[in-house]
């Protein structure tokens, strides 16, 4: 039996906390400071040693209990900061210049990589889906902090403005002591939209073209702009009424208005760079020509060609500015211009200025500095900065349709319709280029509403170019006919034309979330490529998109049946691409939790099954996770190199695992994976009275009181679980420690296989279940049965209670025992120290706050009217996610 080794807590956690201390004791009086010292030494004891100790909670009333929670939670942050400076969220075991160097091993040139990465595209994409519990200025503190340490690092006594940055940091822990942690107004689509517009400015814009220069230098070559960010907030209304056409007018323009921003900023102080004067170095005669186009007659600039002509590059993006968004920029332009009609105008002009600027002074000066990073931002970002997602369910598509065909006179009840009679209906509609909508006919609500989004769409392809829009996803997409009725909506708004090749500006993208939709994707997608039109279009693209659901799957089948047939979509797939001649872009809806699909990107994607990424992937990225992934430049940086190089590497290497042994693997993952999705499923859809279980022990419906997102916590009114989403589903089990759709059915599955050998074989060899190990072995590092079982007591049925938290508590240690066997370890996280370290120092700041949460959620439920309680339950809520990171 292995010995766990002593907790070596990072340097950076011991200094901020000290100094949050010192806050809490000059804010917060040394009677506050005192007794949460003393809670937290008691509770530090009692999981050091193993042994009971009274952590008296009683102590505080209620003013103390909601000061300690913020405390708690102040701790947590600081903690998770301190870590990701170390590097624990970054997602990347090898770096892309060892990635480069590893397959240049395998008989892999760098030219071949660099000609795949000409047709790839890896495209991290921003969810609103709300797991995000700090506010944006909580965020905005804890950034600055960061700033902070990094000076501290490079041991300056004070900040460019003249601050000791000691002091300064103590003042910033001392604002967030005072900064309200809550909402108070529950969040609207617009501010979504601003919060993630704000990670693309100060992290993606600046890190992405430095990430460029340095795959350059490695490559040796130039590659394409593969790399690039997507969004689905203001797009995105599958289930959320609050998306309309106005909210998408909006994520576009203050898209623009940031991203031109951006380049009007580098090219001011690209214009107070290059002072070449034409006295001292050869003109290009291009550049000249752009210098005597700026307009600029100032005496100061005559011999000055290069400022000139960035003046009026300048003079004529702010014109595009003023066009695009509707003001005028923060810098005014110096004198009227034409604006530019594309970003690919703007590009030709930044390139005359490399061109002659390689003629005066060589390649350094033209393809490196602030020139060379904003060219190949321009190249990837354009004038839309992200290219954002429709997406919306396929019953509303079916409705809208159905009221447009039957309005038009062709069909009165399209829904009456079987499938083969549908496609034959719309493919006929697709043919003809009359239109069905009438100007003189008055519609229902949502199809008024679906209409004008789409006419919404069509201006932003007008006024922002193709690539501002190019995926619609279709949710709970079940058959043909679900993205048929897609091409129906794109036509009446002039994005499908008909004809002998007919063109789609914007591919339709089916989403397979379910258990069952995953089994059936294949002969979906067959079947779709079987109708000419479609093939044709596919195949003048040269791609065609899937997005295959981890959350709701999750919350179908279980953790593991889920991973499972993901990963056998994915491979089942592959082949019906082939047969098409078409290229599989695979889009993984990834939530932050693991039971949602979260954990290491970068296993993830090297671990996908070969012949599935081709070079191309999107990842959705959502809620607490993009602020620890992409909250600095620095960090972003680290992660996006992880995706790239994930990509390449499961691109580009030969299989990991032979053919033979991946067969017998399969076949024995096909029966554990039966055996885990029929005991999740006994218990969560087989079990009597598990809605109102799982309703009372966790804080569902607390949870739904957090101002945290626009969208609402279930698809309709009723309260089954089908109906519930998948992140409320997750974060209520993670606040109560639980973490049950991380794990349960997994302990059963594995301990019913008799092969335990090959079992092992496999957790060893198999990147598929390694990594499925992997995460699911980090859930259970952080739940605590102790814990969960006081959450129990508040279910009122004492009988439904003792048996279904029995059944869930046995199974635990079932899951536990089984992993343990299965990777050969003593105790969870014997082989990951780095994270083992990271939860333990958490763990004795986490049960305090569980336990306060039990109590006042106690105290909630009975009918106690103090505003107080209410206000410690949300504050907990948001102490304890911050504490577990990727909850929800």
């Amino acid at each position: 039996m292995a010995t766990r080794p002593a907790i070596q807590q990072n340097p950076d956690i011991r200094y901020l906390g000290k100094l949050l201390g010192d806050v809490i004791r000059e804010h917060g009086g040394d009677q506050l400071f005192q007794r949460t010292e003393e809670i937290r030494a008691a509770s530090v004891e009692r999981h050091r040693n193993e042994v009971p100790v009274d952590l008296r909670l009683g102590q505080l009333d209620l003013d103390d209990t909601l000061a300690f929670v913020r405390g708690f939670g102040l701790f947590s942050m600081l903690a998770n900061l301190a870590e990701d400076r170390e590097g624990m969220m970054a997602e990347q075991d090898m770096p892309f210049v060892d990635a480069l160097a590893s397959l240049k091993e395998q008989g892999i040139s760098s030219e071949q990589v660099s000609e795949m990465l000409d047709h790839a595209l890896v495209m991290p994409v921003l969810t609103a889906h709300p797991t995000e519990v700090r506010r944006k200025s909580v965020i905005d503190h804890r950034v600055r902090i960061a700033e902070l340490m990094r000076m501290r690092d490079a041991q300056a006594i004070s900040t460019p403005e003249g601050d000791d940055v000691e002091e300064s940091i103590i003042r910033q822990i001392a604002l967030l002591w005072h900064t309200r942690t809550l909402r108070r107004e529950r969040l609207f689509v617009t501010d979504e939209v601003e919060n993630a517009v704000s990670f693309m400015r100060d992290s993606f814009l600046p890190a992405i073209p430095v990430l460029y220069r340095r795959w350059e230098d490695a490559l040796g070559s130039r590659p394409a702009s593969f790399l690039r960010v997507g969004s689905w907030i203001g797009g995105d209304r599958d289930g959320n009424p609050y998306v309309t056409a106005d909210s998408l007018r909006f994520a576009q323009a203050f898209a623009a208005e940031t991203v031109i921003e951006y380049y009007l900023d580098a090219l001011h102080k690209l214009g107070g760079e290059l002072s070449l004067s034409s006295e001292l170095t050869e003109v290009d005669p291009e550049l000249a020509r752009l210098a005597d186009a700026s307009g600029d007659e100032s005496s100061h600039r005559q011999d000055e060609p290069y400022r000139r002509a960035i003046i009026g590059i300048y003079n004529r993006l702010a014109a595009t500015f003023e066009e695009l968004v509707g003001k005028e920029p923060s810098r005014a332009a110096i004198g009227p211009a034409e604006p530019y009609d594309s970003p690919d105008g703007l590009q030709e002009d930044l390139r005359v200025v490399a061109r002659s600027l390689t003629k005066a002074g060589g390649q350094t000066l033209a393809s490196q500095g602030a020139l060379g990073r904003l060219v190949r931002a321009v190249r990837t970002f354009g004038f839309h900065l992200a290219t954002l997602d429709l997406r919306q369910n396929s019953a509303v598509h079916e409705r809208v349709v159905g009221e447009l065909l039957a309005k038009a006179g062709v069909e009165e009840d399209y829904t009456a319709l079987d499938e083969e009679a549908r496609i034959a209906l719309l493919r006929r509609e697709l043919a003809s280029a009359r239109p069905l909508r009438s100007q003189w006919m008055e519609y229902g609500e949502e199809t008024t509403k679906e209409l004008a989004i789409l006419e919404a769409t069509a201006q932003a392809h007008a006024r922002f170019g193709p690539h501002c829009i190019t995926q619609y996803v279709v949710s709970m997409a079940e058959t043909v006919s679900d993205l048929l009725e897609v091409h129906i909506l794109l036509k009446e708004v002039g994005l499908y034309r008909a004809g002998e090749t007919p063109h789609c500006a914007i591919q339709a993208v089916p989403l397979f979330e379910t258990i069952g939709d995953l089994k059936n994707a294949p002969e979906v997608m067959r079947s779709y490529f079987g109708l000419p039109e479609v093939a044709a279009m596919a195949s003048a693209r040269g791609h065609q998109e899937v997005m295959i659901g981890y959350s709701d799957s999750n919350k179908d089948g279980g953790y593991l049946t889920s991973s499972w047939m993901l990963a056998r979509a994915s491979e089942a797939l592959a082949p019906v691409f082939a047969e098409a001649g078409v290229t599989m872009q695979l889009f993984h809806g990834r939530g932050g939790s693991v039971g949602r699909g979260g954990g290491s990107a970068f296993d993830a994607i090297r671990g996908q099954p070969s012949g599935t990424v081709n070079g191309r992937i999107r990842i959705t990225e959502q809620g607490e996770v993009i602020a620890a992934k992409y909250g600095t430049p620095e960090v972003a940086a680290v992660n996006l190199d992880a995706m790239v190089t994930a990509a390449m590497l499961a691109t580009m290497e030969p299989e990991r695992v032979p053919q033979d042994d991946y067969r017998r693997y399969a076949e024995a993952m096909d029966a554990v994976s039966e055996t885990a999705f029929s005991t999740y499923r006994d218990l969560v859809y087989g079990t009597d009275g598990f809605v109102g279980f799982f309703r009372q022990m966790t804080p569902i419906a607390e949870i739904a009181t957090l101002k945290i997102g626009s969208r609402p916590a279930s698809r309709k009114s009723d309260d089954r679980i089908e109906n519930l989403r998948a992140i409320p589903w997750v974060f209520s089990w993670s606040q109560a420690r639980v973490m049950l759709p991380g794990w349960y059915g997994v302990g059963t599955a594995l301990s019913q296989f008799e092969d335990k050998a090959l079992l092992r074989e496999m957790a060893r060899e198999w990147p598929f279940l390694r990594n499925a190990l992997a995460n699911m072995e980090m859930v259970l590092a952080k739940s605590d049965m102790g814990i969960a079982e006081r959450y129990s007591e508040l279910v009122e049925d004492r009988d439904l209670a003792k048996g279904v938290f029995g059944a869930i508590r046995d199974e635990w240690q079932r899951t536990h025992d089984a992993l343990l066997d299965a990777t050969g370890q003593s105790f969870l996280l014997e082989n990951s120290p780095r994270l083992d370290a990271s939860i333990r120092l958490r763990l004795p700041y986490i049960e305090p706050l569980n336990l306060l949460q039990v109590e006042l959620l106690k105290r909630h439920r009975s009918g106690e009217p103090d505003e107080r309680i209410a206000e410690g339950i949300q504050l907990s809520i948001n102490a304890i996610a911050t504490a577990l990171r990727n909850s929800g």
